[in-house]
């Protein structure tokens, strides 16, 4: 099981990113998926949680309305699209495969800062 978190980085407040995470080492067709992420000094949260066929599950309160989870089965790849950043938004992002929910990549840090 593999996964590759991408697409972090410095933003603003207001701002937006996609992160995407590429899969392998399972049938990621089948598998639910999820976000989550890790500021210093906390613990790692859920951000948000996407069924095998791509129907959004579960956001976190704190990113309603601005976070979209989504998936291309064809391409084994999940994303998360974040506009409206904000600063309490800074962290790692991970994604996690609820078949394997051990494994855990890298991460992708997003800082939103001015």
């Amino acid at each position: 099981v593999q996964l590759v978190e991408s697409g972090g980085g410095l933003v603003q407040p207001g701002g937006s990113l996609r992160l995407s995470c590429a899969a392998s080492g399972f049938t990621f067709s089948r598998s639910g998926m999820s976000w989550h992420r890790q500021a210093p000094g906390k613990e790692r949260e859920l951000v948000a949680r996407i069924s095998s066929n791509g129907a959004p599950l579960k956001y976190a309160d704190s990113v309603k309305g601005r976070f979209t989870i989504s998936r291309d089965n064809a391409k084994n790849t999940v994303y998360l699209q974040m506009i409206s950043l904000k600063f309490e938004d800074t962290a790692k992002y991970y994604c996690n495969s609820a078949m394997f929910s051990n494994y855990w990549g890298q991460g992708t840090q997003v800082t939103v800062s001015s």
